[in-house]
């Protein structure tokens, strides 16, 4: 199950009103480290090869600028741009070098719902990846709400060939590599940000993560616990701008044989919202900032 343009996902572009408070949380708590530096931007990576995982750009309020996702090739960036057309999407910013310190070759869609995905080519990549205990390595995806879900996974299907991998009640997961998710659209009745996720290289850092995170003040919003769809362990908190992040590990991996499950086949026993059975269910506060988080207007 395989996306025949993407390969994954790289990074996530917000904005926030103040970059200090940024830099301490992201680098102190989060353990992420400052990749690159622009007057009004800091780019943050993880341990692995990807240039950044995430990018902070100073504006008035908590804002989503664009998901970022790497093409297979530079050639796959204008098969992307006339599928986005034929979607019913908008290039908004054609093919051509990316302006960011990772460069590459790029261009940035829309949805009709306003959702702005960048896909990037021949970016830049750190020679030293590796795993280290308690520090995220990559993203694992990034959970976007939707008020129509099916017209929403149409666009990923047809745009950037995502695949549905399941679908449950409130959830549909697009699958675009061996990971069971890169994408997945939240069944709500707006189109915020609802989450990024960060992986994390084995459970036991998903938990020191959750203890390090209540250390510096911030609860566990849901979990720990272990998701049905992608398998993946999770801790939930809601960051220093009202942004949702999670860590997780152990994400689901699968390949064509694996079967789309249906709402009915995700079913939990009352009480219980994971596997293990242990997680209270998610808390209101973080329920609020799932919805709460938007995608930038595009430019005049």
């Amino acid at each position: 199950m395989a996306s025949s343009t993407i390969q994954g996902l790289r990074s996530v572009a917000l904005e926030v009103p103040d970059l200090a408070k940024a830099e301490h949380f992201y680098t102190e708590t989060w353990h992420l480290d400052v990749a690159a530096r622009e007057g009004d931007a800091l780019y943050f990576r993880g341990t692995g090869a990807d240039h950044h995982l995430l990018a902070l750009h100073r504006g008035p309020r908590t804002a989503i600028r664009h998901v970022t996702l790497r093409a297979r090739s530079e050639e796959a960036l204008h098969t992307i741009a006339r599928a986005c057309i034929d979607a019913g999407g908008t290039v908004e910013i054609p093919v051509g070098a990316v302006a960011d310190p990772a460069g590459g070759q790029g261009l940035l869609i829309r949805d009709r719902d306003g959702r702005r995905i960048q896909v990037v080519a021949g970016d830049a990549r750190h020679a030293d990846a590796r795993e280290v205990a308690d520090r995220p390595v990559r993203l694992a995806h990034a959970v976007l709400n939707s008020d129509d879900v099916a017209a929403t996974q149409r666009f990923f299907e047809q745009a950037l060939d995502f695949r549905l991998a399941d679908r449950t009640r409130i959830m549909a997961f697009l699958n675009c590599n061996a990971d069971h998710h890169t994408i997945a659209l939240g069944d709500t009745d707006n189109n915020a940000l609802n989450h990024i996720a960060f992986v994390m290289p084995d459970l036991e850092s998903v938990m020191r993560g959750g203890g390090r995170m209540k250390d510096a003040g911030y609860a566990i919003e849901w979990g720990p616990g272990r998701h049905g769809p992608g398998d993946n362990a999770f801790n939930y908190f809601i960051g220093p701008f009202g942004e949702v992040i999670e860590y997780t590990a152990e994400v689901e991996q699968i390949d064509d044989s694996y079967v789309a499950g249906a709402p009915e086949d995700w079913t939990w026993p009352p009480g219980r919202v994971d596997q293990w059975g242990i997680s209270p269910p998610p808390s209101s506060r973080l329920k609020a900032a799932q919805s709460d988080v938007f995608f930038v207007a595009p430019p005049a």
